[in-house]
């Protein structure tokens, strides 16, 4: 697996603590970021950190990311789907509570995410996940930690 030389934020559904998180680690390690999301971002003035406004509509900012990724870069996001195709790309991802996709576990989670989505169809299931703790941030931060140290020359 290459190297990684670009992160890849999946940004319109990416919490905000989640952001600070990667805006921090990018300074430290100076790695490249690009968040690519459907509506403008405000971000911080820095050489490694642009953001990217796709078109609306359904998938778009996925089919970017996808278009883009390339071999060894990490993408958070939440989207599993999403995650698969970059995996399949021999991209990682990482989601915003610090679980770390790949080509060894991605297939069992689309498959939980696709069971999910039917029961969800049929009103036995309803809501989302809770709201990111403190707990989720720190999960975040160190699953990052530990990417980045391992794949960062």
């Amino acid at each position: 697996m290459s190297q990684c030389n670009l992160i890849i934020i999946d940004a319109d559904a990416c919490p905000n603590t989640i952001k600070d998180i990667l805006y921090r680690a990018v300074a430290r390690v100076k790695i490249n970021m690009l968040l690519v999301a459907n509506r403008p971002l405000t971000i911080p003035k820095s050489i490694y950190i642009k953001s990217k406004v796709v078109g609306a509509g359904f998938d778009v900012a996925d089919q970017y990311i996808i278009d883009i990724v390339s071999s060894g870069d990490l993408v958070v996001t939440a989207d599993i789907p999403l995650a698969n195709s970059v995996i399949q790309k021999g991209a990682y991802a990482l989601n915003p509570r610090g679980e770390l996709y790949d080509k060894d576990n991605i297939k069992e989670k689309l498959s939980i995410r696709n069971l999910m989505d039917e029961i969800r169809s049929t009103g036995q299931l309803t809501g989302g996940p809770a709201p990111l703790s403190n707990k989720d941030n720190q999960k975040f931060a160190q699953a990052l930690d530990r990417f980045l140290a391992k794949n960062i020359s």
